[in-house]
């Protein structure tokens, strides 16, 4: 299977190296990685550049966006800068992050899993953060989802989903709409991926309404943002965030901001969510 990686990167010197270090150690590799070089204004690129030299598989994209490090939309411009340098021999797309350390046996593990599944879409390991001095699973989301940090999709998914969403929750909307088109979706907990930098540790402060405004774009309505931003709350334990979240879902809809998926899209997913829920407390 031909893996296609696309790695947006900004101000990741301290990182990017040991993360391309770790793909270029894979039982099995990857046919192309791109690096997009988003704006960074340390060694970022000099240091991709030493790789580029080393592998000819490994490539770099220069841009210029802002230096703010809002989730969602940043990013995933920067994927899509990436992504427009590539073909479409691929079987197996995926978008990592820049502050990660891979087990060698990652990428075969989950060219394994695609292969031994044809209805699975997306695939993916788990984030492990250091804590004095361990690695320890970063704990912020269900076991069944899969981090915005190591996204792999089956070509066909990809293209299903609609590719990804430049805005916050795309790593949510992904994955409920290939459940809309029956797609599979699945985590091995075998797989340990080092994260450097904890989930939102470069958000500025202007992100904390976004995941409100991110729950009203999936049409979740007023009962599943209100419970899906309690939970979030305390998982980051900061029940304070929960009065953001919820003023972000209601400045969206006061202000009409077109949702990213289509009345029947939400509709799947206000039931899918509901019977979630429904499923936990043994209903």
């Amino acid at each position: 299977m031909n893996f296609y990686i696309v790695i947006p990167a900004h101000n990741e010197a301290d990182s990017i190296g040991l993360t391309l270090e770790s793909l270029s150690q894979q039982t099995f590799l990857p046919k192309k990685v791109v690096v997009v070089n988003d704006h960074s204004t340390d060694d970022t690129k000099t240091i991709v550049e030493t790789y580029i030299e080393k592998y000819s598989w490994i490539s770099i994209v220069n841009v210029k966006s802002s230096n703010k490090h809002l989730p969602g939309s940043k990013i995933i411009n920067a994927f899509y800068k990436g992504l427009e340098t590539l073909d479409d021999n691929y079987d197996i797309m995926c978008k990592f992050d820049a502050d990660l350390i891979f087990p060698e046996n990652y990428l075969e593990t989950i060219s394994n899993h695609f292969k031994a599944n044809l209805k699975l879409g997306m695939a993916a390991g788990f984030c492990y953060i250091q804590k004095d001095k361990n690695w320890i699973l970063e704990d912020l989301t269900n076991k069944d989802h899969i981090r915005g940090a190591l996204k792999s999709y089956r070509k066909e998914c990809f293209l299903d989903i609609g590719k990804l969403k430049p805005a916050m929750g795309w790593d949510t909307i992904d994955e409920l709409l290939a459940k809309y088109y029956h797609w599979e979706i699945l985590t091995d907990k075998s797989l340990h991926v080092k994260h450097l930098k904890p989930t939102g540790a470069s958000y500025n402060k202007s992100s904390k309404y976004m995941q409100g405004e991110a729950m009203y774009k999936m049409r979740y309505g007023f009962s599943i943002t209100a419970i899906s931003a309690f939970k979030l709350a305390m998982k980051k334990k900061n029940i304070r965030l929960f009065n953001d979240y919820m003023s972000g879902y209601f400045k969206a809809k006061k202000e009409n901001i077109t949702p990213l998926v289509t009345p029947e899209q939400g509709d799947f997913i206000r039931k899918l969510r509901w019977n979630g829920m429904l499923k936990k407390f043994g209903f």
